[in-house]
C-alpha cells in the first residue's frame, strides 16, 4: 500500500513526533509499503491530496494533530487514517472534558479546578502540594508541581518561570504521591501495566524522551487488584471515549490507600512510537513486534474506513 506518514508539525511535541514518524516510516518500508513521509506544514491538505495515499499514519503529537483538527481535515479528504477520530480526539486532549466523560462512568480521576494563571500570583487554588498543568497539552508539557519547599514562592512569584507565563488558564489538581503507572490499549485489549521510575524529579518531558532518565518496569510489580483495576480502567476509558487503534492511559497510585489511592490522570489518543515509547514496549512484552504493531494500526484504520463507507451505503 501507499502509506503517508504524517509527522512533525508545529506543536511543542514536534521533535518527538518526528522521531515517531521516522520509526514508523522505517517499519512501513520493512513491511513492503510505499512510504511518503510528510512533515506537516500549512499546505498539508494539498500535499496529501496530491500524494493520494491508501492510508495516512498519523504520527503527530499535540495540537493540531491530536485535537481533532487534522482528523477533520482527513475526513473531508476522504482518507483513512490511524488512531482516533474527530470527536474522541477533541474530548481526550481536553483534561476537563475527559473527566466529564469518565468520572460519571465510575473511573476515578483527581478532582481539579481550572484557574486563571493571573490568579496564582494572589494565592494557591488548592492546598499544597498540588499540580498545575495545561488543559490541552500532552507529554507533560508545561506541568509544574507546587510544594511548600518549591522555589515557586508562596504565593507563586510573578517572575518565577512556569506554565503560568505560557498559558492563560491551567488545571490545578491535588498531587498524588506514590507510583507512576501506564497502560496501553491496542484494538480492544489492554496490554500490561508499566511502572515509570524517573531517576530524579518527576516524569516530565525530559524524563519521557531522554534515554536513561527513567526506568521502565514492565510488567509492574503490583498487587493483583491494582493491576486488574489499571487494566480495566484503561480499557473502559478507551471504550467510553471512543478511541480507535491504540491509546495509553496514565495513572498515579498511592499504596498507602490501596485501591482508593488509584487515579487515572489522562488518556492519550496519539501515544508515542519512539524507541523509548511505552506502547511499543508493552506490545513487545505481549509478543507484538514494532512492525506488527504498525501493521495492526493500519489494518484497524482501513477497517474503520470500510465500516464508514458501508454505513453510508446502507
Amino acid at each position: 500500500m501507499k502509506v503517508a506518514v504524517l509527522m512533525g508539525g508545529w506543536s511543542a511535541e514536534r521533535e518527538v513526533s518526528l522521531t515517531s514518524g521516522r520509526c514508523i516510516a522505517d517499519a512501513c518500508r520493512a513491511l513492503g509499503h510505499d512510504v511518503i513521509a510528510v512533515d506537516m506544514g500549512r499546505d498539508v491538505a494539498t500535499v496529501l491530496s496530491a500524494a493520494a495515499p491508501d492510508v495516512v499514519f498519523n504520527a503527530l503529537h499535540g495540537t493540531p494533530g491530536e485535537d481533532g483538527t487534522v482528523q477533520g481535515m482527513l475526513d473531508l479528504l476522504g482518507l483513512p487514517y490511524t488512531h482516533s477520530g474527530v470527536t474522541t480526539s477533541a474530548i481526550a486532549i481536553d483534561k476537563e472534558l475527559t473527566k466529564l466523560v469518565l468520572v460519571p462512568a465510575g473511573i476515578p480521576m483527581p478532582k481539579g479546578v481550572i484557574v486563571s494563571s493571573e490568579s496564582l500570583f494572589a494565592g494557591d487554588p488548592l492546598p499544597r502540594p498540588y499540580v498545575l498543568k495545561p488543559i490541552n497539552e500532552g507529554s507533560s508539557v508545561g506541568v509544574a508541581i507546587v510544594t511548600d519547599s518549591s522555589n515557586h514562592g508562596q504565593p507563586i512569584h510573578r517572575d518565577v518561570p512556569g506554565p503560568w507565563h505560557e498559558f492563560s488558564s491551567l488545571l490545578a489538581e491535588p498531587f498524588i504521591a506514590g507510583k507512576e503507572l501506564t497502560v496501553a490499549v491496542i484494538g480492544d485489549r489492554a496490554l500490561a501495566v508499566t511502572e515509570l521510575q524517573p531517576i530524579s524529579g518527576f516524569y516530565d518531558y525530559a524524563a519521557k524522551y531522554t534515554d536513561g532518565l527513567t526506568r521502565h518496569i514492565c510488567p509492574a510489580h503490583l498487587p493483583a487488584e491494582i493491576e486488574a483495576a489499571c487494566l480495566a480502567h484503561a480499557l473502559a476509558a478507551h471504550r467510553l471515549l471512543g478511541c480507535r487503534g491504540t491509546s495509553r492511559s496514565d495513572f498515579r497510585w498511592d499504596p498507602d490507600y490501596g485501591l482508593a489511592g488509584l487515579y487515572l490522570l489522562e488518556t492519550n489518543t496519539q501515544p508515542g512510537m519512539t524507541p523509548l515509547s511505552l506502547v511499543p514496549e508493552q506490545a513487545l512484552h505481549v509478543g507484538i513486534s514494532y512492525e506488527q504493531l504498525v501493521q495492526t494500526l493500519i489494518d484497524l484504520a482501513l477497517e474503520d474506513q470500510h465500516a464508514k463507507i458501508g454505513g453510508k451505503q446502507a
